[in-house]
């Protein structure tokens, strides 16, 4: 076994706090610890906003700050819903519908004892969107930004009561505030103004407090025992999270009890893993490990025959079958049993010699190969097997004619150039024509609404692609301002057949986000989401 010089320094961090059992035995028997092996090649960021994509939300996001809308995590057998978080009630102002009203939580007190109030709101809406504000942090904002699309200004109206004004009507707009998390004021002033001092001593309103961070190596969580929601005071007194991207290195780790669990385990280990005593726990989860085309002028992929070529020259089932069933085939953006699937007349689908067919018709053949190049992260939370899945499919596309170079990055670049379009800086400057992010699923914005309006395009979202279609966008906005949820989803199916028709994206698998827990690990609930609650595990 191959262990990177950052995951063994993060192990032996690890043992050196105690953890691992004898060099402190007393204090790992005082307390209840749990070490958690993570797919990231660092600690997602602790000011309040985490990079790294929506999986680290559960790291350093949902653990230590909170959202003034939540999602419901500690549900395994059904979708969660929105529920209250730092706002108690939200609703848009029926004299104009751009105006919604966010009752705050009284009560509520930040890690370092200062009152949370509609002052900190504020305060942290200008963190991420107000470049003028002193405390704005552009590393958190290139976050946060793209997930809030729709706001146009925020205003406090009292002391526990905030207004944010949307650009348009949007209905779907309390989904958008899941993302946005809420920092200490007081102590980003305490630590002299600097985000930098922050990140190592942070400060929200969360479950978890920060007792310490070793960057590329690990992050310890500890209990907090003031949390303003009893049901979700952690069950353990410290969780220390393990940097450890490598997935075959993670599973090992789990078998020889150097971490308690893990998420993403290495398919051709699983076996080994439950014969050690650990627990495989999976579920159905809203998310999708894609490919997004660029249409810019000039890119193959503004033809549709290469576009439904590349859907349909891929076995999704031996996809799943390389991950040893940790996954399900994907034949759209959302699986056939959400309600915005629809009945797409393009059947996502293995036909090999269709495919060839249609890249004769293009111009090209397997003698005369399409030859373009994609930008692949090489691994990272969501990313599934992010090289062995993508070379895979490499040598199907290769069969009919389609011959792509990968330029291989960290996760975070990936993410960047998603944000920046395919006309922007990274894409333009490596001859990209395709980006591969999977993401997650769970909300009309996060499946559908952001990838194919012409209005979310870079910066302002991530239409990736440049898709720009009237009749979309018409369908889109009708969804968006309709207040009615059977009317929405009416619509909303319309823009998902339109998606699978076009061929927009390439879709391969629907992740089942599994995890690998250790004979003592207890009480963990995985819900049906990227989004999960650690304070469950006992």
């Amino acid at each position: 076994m191959t262990i990177s010089p950052f995951t063994r320094r993060a192990l032996m961090g690890a043992a050196a706090t105690g953890v691992a059992g004898i060099p402190d035995l007393a204090r790992a028997q005082a307390e209840r610890v749990i070490r958690y092996g993570i797919s990231m090649a660092d600690i997602p960021q602790t000011t309040g906003q985490p990079d790294r994509g929506a999986g680290a939300y559960q790291f350093t996001g949902y653990t230590l700050y909170d959202p003034l809308v939540a999602w419901e995590m500690d549900v395994a057998d059904r979708p969660g819903k929105l529920v209250p978080g730092l706002a108690t009630a939200w609703e848009a102002d029926p004299a104009d519908r751009r105006n919604w009203v966010f009752r705050l939580r009284p009560g509520v007190k930040f890690h370092d004892g200062a009152d949370f109030d509609a002052d900190a709101v504020i305060w942290n809406f200008d963190k991420v969107l107000n470049a003028q504000a002193p405390q704005f942090d552009q590393r958190q904002a290139s976050q946060v930004r793209p997930r809030l699309p729709s706001v146009a200004s925020y205003r406090k109206i009292d002391a526990m009561t905030v207004e944010v004004t949307t650009r348009a009507v949007d209905s779907f707009f309390p989904y958008q505030m899941l993302w946005f998390l809420i920092s200490s004021p007081a102590q980003y002033a305490k630590l002299g103004n600097s985000w930098e001092r922050f990140a190592n001593d942070p400060s929200g309103t969360g479950p978890f407090r920060q007792a310490r961070l070793n960057p590329r190596q690990s992050v310890e969580l500890v209990k907090n025992t003031d949390y303003w929601n009893p049901a979700r005071i952690p069950k353990v007194d410290r969780l220390i999270l393990v940097v450890a991207p490598e997935a075959t290195t993670r599973s090992n780790a789990l078998i020889s009890g150097q971490v308690d669990m893990i998420e993403t385990p290495a398919p051709d280990i699983v076996d080994r893993m439950r014969q050690s005593g650990a627990r495989i726990v999976e579920n159905v989860t809203p998310h999708v490990w894609n490919y997004h085309l660029s249409l810019l002028e000039g890119s193959p992929w503004r033809d549709i025959r290469l576009r439904k070529a590349a859907n349909l020259a891929i076995n999704r089932d031996e996809v799943v079958g390389l991950l040893n069933g940790l996954a399900k085939p994907a034949v759209g953006v959302v699986d056939p049993s959400s309600p915005w699937f629809g009945q797409p007349e393009f059947r996502i689908r293995t036909d090999m010699d269709e495919a060839r067919k249609l890249v004769r018709e293009a111009g090209y053949s397997p003698q005369n190969p399409l030859r373009t190049r994609f930008l692949v992260p090489a691994g990272g939370s969501g990313q599934m097997l992010s090289m062995p899945m993508n070379e895979y499919i490499q040598s199907s596309w290769r069969e009919v004619g389609i011959q792509v170079e990968f330029q291989v990055v960290e996760l975070e670049v990936s993410y960047t150039c998603w944000r920046q379009g395919a006309a922007g800086e990274i894409a333009r400057g490596g001859n990209i024509t395709a980006n591969n992010v999977a993401y997650v699923t769970s909300d009309p914005l996060y499946a559908l609404i952001r990838f194919f309006h012409s209005g979310q395009m870079a910066p302002r979202g991530v239409n990736w692609s440049h898709y720009s279609d009237a009749e979309m966008d018409r369908l889109i906005d009708a969804a968006v301002q309709c207040f009615d949820v059977a009317e929405q989803d009416a619509l909303l199916r319309k823009v998902h057949e339109k998606a699978v028709n076009e061929a927009l994206l390439v879709y391969v698998v629907h992740d089942t986000n599994p995890h690998a827990l250790g004979r003592n690990v207890r009480g963990y609930t995985q819900a049906q989401h990227w989004f999960q609650d650690l304070t469950t595990i006992s």
